[in-house]
């Protein structure tokens, strides 16, 4: 709706409330007149039965009877009358001007305070539209890294960035090797270098083939969102596609496509996804937090309600039990938790990380003896595996054993 048309209905809208409220005034003066003279017809009639108990017409009675009756009239005149004395008493000019004044200069203060002026008419079909449109034409990747806020490297210990060195050279070496390119993504987004993460990213899926997994994919989209400071760009979006059309209920690119849509302004889609993820995901998923804290704005943009589900964790009993637990009893557990993944690797075997905890573990336990025999252990189960060396040897630096 055009701006004159806004005025012109909302100055009609106006103009008949105040018709309305100066003709109740209006009929509010008509009836306390007619109550005027109905008074004053009343009190002809009590001078009349005075006159007629004098002339001896009427008895003692009979008197005492009509006056009765036409003091109840007068009770009820009172009662019908109500404040329109005070309408009849005051003028009806200013009265009626005051009431133009309030009308059409309260409805416009308020509409200036509560409302846009100067903005159109946006239904809700308009606003998704627009929505849609912000969508199609947002930024791309290269912009909005150019723009992004510039973070500070983190400080790196010197080993750290030896064995870094050591393996970006071993991933050259052997530029297909899936673990080797997992661990260089991994560590460079650590290290806040997103392009070179991204690169080594994109090359592990190209290495895996068919054998390319949703996560993958979702920490492709991960990366690029980090480089962009937070949003999800086009580019982004291919990935987020590619891991949910591998794994619809991957968790993460669930997460990042729902805080997409938020951004567009599709604020309805962004809340399907982000409730059936908080409600149903894992409660102690990295994205459960940042979602517990936007949901409720989001909802209540996307016109819902929505209650906040109580936060799962640990139940009462669990927290009652681990808080009654003394310092030595809290040592046997993790102990105990320890010697139990020191078992699976012998018997079992595991990836590098499971290694990498159980040498972290037992050098917080200070049994740093037992860590360096599980890490010479260690180096020689991934002998000819650079990456995964180099990752072990962070792991003997940062607990002071000898690598």
């Amino acid at each position: 709706m055009a701006d004159w048309d806004f005025w012109a209905v909302a100055l009609l809208g106006a103009v008949a409330v105040t018709a309305l409220l100066v003709q109740a005034l209006r009929r509010g003066r008509a009836e306390a007149a007619a109550a005027e003279a109905d008074l004053a017809v009343y009190k002809d009639q009590m001078a009349e039965i005075a006159r007629d108990l004098a002339r001896g017409t009427i008895g003692t009675e009979e008197a005492e009877r009509l006056r009765s009756e036409v003091g109840r009239r007068v009770l009820d005149l009172d009662r019908q009358r109500g404040t329109g004395t005070v309408a009849a008493e005051a003028p009806l000019a200013p009265v009626a001007a005051l009431i133009v004044a309030v009308v059409l200069g309260g409805g416009l203060a308020t509409y200036w305070w509560l409302g846009a002026p100067g903005y159109p008419d946006l239904p809700i079909e308009r606003r998704i539209a627009l929505a849609d449109e912000r969508m199609a034409t947002r930024p791309s990747q290269a912009e909005a890294v150019a723009v992004a806020p510039k973070v500070a490297p983190p400080e790196v210990d010197p080993d750290f960035v030896k064995l870094m060195d050591s393996l970006r050279s071993a991933v050259e070496e052997r530029p297909d090797d899936p673990r080797g390119l997992e661990l260089l993504a991994r560590n460079e987004t650590a290290l806040g270098n997103f392009a070179a993460a991204e690169a080594a990213q994109r090359r592990l899926i190209a290495a895996k083939g068919t054998a390319v997994t949703a996560a993958d994919q979702a920490a492709l989209a991960e990366i690029m969102i980090a480089a962009a400071g937070g949003y999800v760009s086009p580019e982004a979006e291919v990935a987020l596609q590619a891991a949910l059309a591998l794994d619809p209920t991957e968790g993460l690119a669930r997460y990042y496509a729902g805080l997409m849509f938020v951004q567009a302004g599709r604020y309805d889609r962004g809340f399907a996804l982000w409730s059936d993820l908080l409600e149903t995901g894992p409660a102690d998923a990295p994205w459960t937090e940042p979602l517990r804290a936007q949901i409720e704005e989001v909802a209540w943009r996307a016109g819902l309600t929505y209650q906040l589900p109580d936060a799962r964790g640990p139940s009462a009993g669990d927290m009652a039990t681990a808080a009654e637990m003394t310092p030595e009893e809290r040592q046997a557990m993790i102990e105990g938790m320890v010697a139990q993944l020191s078992e699976r690797l012998a018997t079992e075997g595991g990836d590098v990380e499971d290694w990498d905890r159980l040498i972290r573990s037992l050098a917080v336990l200070e049994r740093l003896s037992e860590a360096q025999t599980i890490y010479d252990e260690a180096k020689v189960r991934f002998e000819g595996r650079p990456a995964e060396l180099s990752f072990l040897r962070l792991a003997a630096v940062e607990t002071g054993l000898s690598p």
